[in-house]
């Protein structure tokens, strides 16, 4: 395979893959898959115990891309901070935009996932579903920021949880 662009990625440094958050790039490797020698970034996402190849020369295309910027992190908190925009549309269709926000990789779009998604003690209980999408958002939302700041998850979940708590004051 030819490459066409210089690679981006380096080995050990943190990426975002849009459908499962953050990862390490562990090593580069080559495997023959069908008589096809391919160059593959393995990426392993300690949390979930799980390893991912993603063909170097496809990374980009699939969404893979570097940790956000600290820049970028505030603009989330930012966007944490706001109204949630909740629609009037069926639980159905949102849940859809919702699951779309959190796969897209998007920092600031797994933000309004959370904003939209929170709950505080004195509002109504949320169902099942629209739980899972509020986790599945608030764990991708505070690995980024774990990863982007050097911090551990804890540091990061109690921050991002201090910018939800001064919205509802």
């Amino acid at each position: 395979m030819t490459k066409t662009k210089k690679m981006e990625f380096r080995p050990n440094e943190y990426v975002v893959y849009p459908a499962h958050g953050v990862g390490q790039i562990i090593s580069i490797e080559e495997q023959e898959i069908a008589g096809i020698k391919l160059e593959l970034f393995v990426i392993s996402f300690e949390k979930d115990k799980m390893t991912l190849r993603v063909p170097t020369h496809k990374a980009t295309d699939v969404g893979m891309r570097s940790l956000s910027t600290p820049d970028i992190v505030s603009q989330a908190m930012k966007t944490l901070k706001g109204k949630a925009k909740v629609k009037r549309a069926m639980w159905s269709r949102r849940a859809q935009e919702y699951e779309q926000k959190i796969n897209s990789g998007d920092l600031i779009a797994i933000a309004e996932v959370v904003r939209d998604l929170h709950r505080t003690d004195d509002q109504r209980e949320q169902s099942y579903s629209e739980r899972q999408l509020y986790e599945a958002a608030l764990e991708r939302l505070t690995r980024e920021v774990a990863a982007v700041s050097g911090s551990d998850e804890t540091a990061a979940q109690k921050q991002v949880d201090d910018v939800l708590i001064s919205r509802a004051a």
